[in-house]
């Protein structure tokens, strides 16, 4: 009787087992231990948690070796343009005018006053355009193509009429290319614009040339945009640069 009663408990424990926590440290593990005691484990189940798990790992691995690759090269581009040639401080004033730069815009505002009731605007885009250049055989020559900047100068007079005129800006001169009056009071699209610069008569344009001289716009303010533009590049180049390089760390 007594080894009976030694007997029954023993059985008891092992036929009914206390519940052991198990670390579930993968899904085959999980598994496994959700299988019923005796039943059999189907192999291909388990072989397709095994992929699973493989396929997902491998494509975590791909992913982060990407975007380290990726991160790497855009600071190496950064690292590349700062080092051979940086970009210069802006600066905000030329001649008589007022430089309005905003970071990211693809233009430059200058402003001045003349005598005393002339407001004067001169909007300069960055470059955007380029002629080819002639082979020549002229030393100290390097570059094959000349670079164009549109200008929109505005110049108005008290809350009158604005008299518009479009010139190009090459490297060491400026072209006017058209003239426009825009009226304060404009109320019909059927406006004429006037003719071509090029179609009036030679002294007219000779005194328009004259008339923007006086006022500061002249071949010097092309020599000085044009550079100004150029480190303007440099400068949104490398800012941009930055912004995908902040997205890429972010993701």
């Amino acid at each position: 009787m007594a080894v009976a009663r030694l007997i029954r408990p023993l059985r008891k424990a092992l036929i009914n087992p206390p519940q052991t926590l198990i670390p579930l440290q993968n899904p085959i593990s999980h598994l496994l231990y959700n299988n019923k005691m005796g039943e059999e484990i189907n192999p291909f189940l388990i072989s397709q948690t095994h992929n699973s798990i493989r396929r997902n790992y491998m494509s975590e691995t791909r992913k982060s070796a990407f975007k380290d690759n990726l991160l790497r090269l855009v600071r190496n581009e950064i690292q590349y343009e700062l080092d051979r040639s940086p970009p210069k401080q802006p600066p905000t004033k030329y001649e008589s005018f007022t430089i309005e730069d905003l970071p990211g815009e693809q233009w430059i505002r200058l402003k001045r006053k003349f005598r005393e009731n002339e407001e004067i605007k001169v909007e300069a885009t960055m470059f955007d355009g380029a002629v080819p250049i002639p082979k020549s055989d002229v030393p100290g020559i390097k570059e094959d193509m000349l670079l164009h900047i549109t200008l929109i100068i505005n110049i108005l007079k008290g809350d009158g009429d604005v008299l518009e005129i479009l010139c190009s800006a090459w490297p060491d001169s400026i072209e006017i290319t058209k003239l426009f009056i825009r009226r304060s009071n404009k109320t019909s699209h059927q406006v004429y614009d006037g003719p071509e610069f090029k179609e009036l008569d030679d002294e007219l344009q000779d005194t328009l040339y004259e008339f923007l001289e006086a006022r500061g716009i002249n071949d010097e303010m092309a020599i000085f945009l044009h550079e100004y533009i150029r480190n303007k590049g440099k400068t949104e180049f490398i800012r941009w640069m930055g912004t995908v390089k902040s997205y890429i760390e972010s993701k």
